[in-house]
């Protein structure tokens, strides 16, 4: 779906019935059309499978192994490619030392010029892999007939070596994580492959990428095993927070520091929700949007906690003051940053760097270490000046560029 794909014909057979269950809720839960096609030779080859889809499809179509895991950005690439009448195109992994691949189970490809001149599996002379992810046109139905005719063979790399001896198979070259998901090995890797790419996301400040993620990482890795949605992680992150702010305005410091490892703790859990997303391939704009209005409010909890707990000991217009640019400097940074993380993204895109992103990592840290110390007028006052100034140079920024 993330690659633009709205309608997917699914072909089942060993355990149907489950699929089909399966599918039929995943359907409803993602409000798309989802057809079952049966193979009872599913035990046979591959090529079988394909033939099922015959009869319903008529236009060029993605044909994808559904025990693969891929980045959509290797399925975008082809549909935006325009593919001749008669012919199929696959995405070919050109890094031969790609460290998930299983040497002896993948189906290798020899590609020159672009075009594919032989597959197979244990192939001496090759160049690239195959992804498991096509273009294809009817020509891959008549190619498969042809090679059944021919000898008997029903084989998917079959079909494509017919179509490669005329020219009609095209090669798209790649790099991006796949891998085929065959066995409990390979399910590891992919397990492995899938929580680093977690931990790369370019718009982290320093205190998520260094402390923040690499924990929320390892928590991911169990959650999602768990039958809870990322909306929920996001509402218990929440909670978090403001049960941390009910303990700064408590008083007493026993209640200021319990409350400030809370808060960091609430910290390490909001960046589960986006992980899991991910991880189930449940990210949605309606999820992304509902974990920053949760923020926008635990932020203010938060700082409004501080500034309670100072205004408690003694009354005082000056930390009133400081508490209220606190607050106003956190929000208008979080308003900001939409804008200023597409303008880094563009500069990573043209070999810039992305510089140092000031965010709520930063902030909620620096909560904790004012509680730990039990210097919450001296955070308060740090983080009214740096999220404000921040939010002036993002400003700037924006005006340059």
């Amino acid at each position: 779906m993330e690659a633009g794909a709205d309608e997917f014909y699914v072909v089942i057979g060993w355990q149907g019935d489950l699929v089909r269950d399966f599918l039929e809720r995943l359907a409803k839960r993602l409000a798309i059309r989802i057809t079952p096609l049966v193979n009872e030779d599913w035990e046979k080859e591959n090529g079988l499978s394909v033939l099922k889809a015959r009869d319903v499809l008529k236009e060029p179509f993605l044909l994808l192994m559904a025990d693969h895991l891929f980045d959509p950005e290797l399925v975008r690439a082809l549909t935006t490619h325009s593919l001749p009448d008669g012919e199929i195109a696959l995405v070919v992994d050109g890094d031969i030392h790609n460290p998930l691949i299983d040497m002896d189970d993948v189906t290798r490809v020899r590609v020159e010029n672009g075009k594919i001149c032989d597959i197979g599996k244990g192939m001496i002379d090759f160049n690239g892999f195959d992804t498991g992810i096509f273009l294809c046109s009817s020509a891959i139905f008549e190619a498969l007939e042809q090679n059944r005719k021919k000898d008997g063979d029903t084989t998917l790399s079959g079909a494509i070596r017919i179509l490669a001896e005329d020219g009609r198979a095209k090669a798209i070259s790649l790099n991006g994580f796949w891998i085929d998901v065959d066995d409990p090995a390979a399910f590891k890797r992919a397990e492995k492959g899938l929580l680093d790419r977690l931990r790369d996301k370019p718009t982290d400040g320093p205190v998520s990428r260094y402390l923040n993620r690499p924990l929320s990482v390892m928590f991911s890795r169990h959650l999602v095993k768990l039958d809870i949605t990322p909306n929920q992680i996001s509402l218990f992150s929440f909670l978090c927070s403001l049960v941390a702010a009910g303990l700064f305005v408590m008083g007493g410091y026993i209640s200021l520091l319990i409350g400030g490892v809370l808060a960091q703790f609430a910290s390490i859990i909001d960046g589960c929700d986006g992980e899991v997303a991910r991880l189930k391939y449940q990210s949605s704009a309606l999820g992304g949007w509902f974990d920053a209005v949760l923020d926008r409010y635990a932020d203010a909890f938060l700082l409004f906690g501080l500034t309670w707990h100072l205004l408690a000991r003694e009354a005082n217009g000056w930390v009133l003051f400081t508490g209220f640019m606190a607050i106003i400097g956190s929000f208008m940074l979080s308003y900001t940053a939409d804008k200023y993380d597409n303008l880094m993204r563009e500069r990573i895109k043209t070999g810039g760097g992305a510089g140092l992103r000031m965010g709520r990592d930063v902030r909620v840290f620096l909560i904790f270490l004012g509680a730990a110390t039990n210097m919450v007028l001296t955070v308060l006052v740090v983080i009214a000046v740096v999220m404000n100034v921040e939010t002036m140079r993002r400003v700037r920024v924006a005006c340059v560029d």
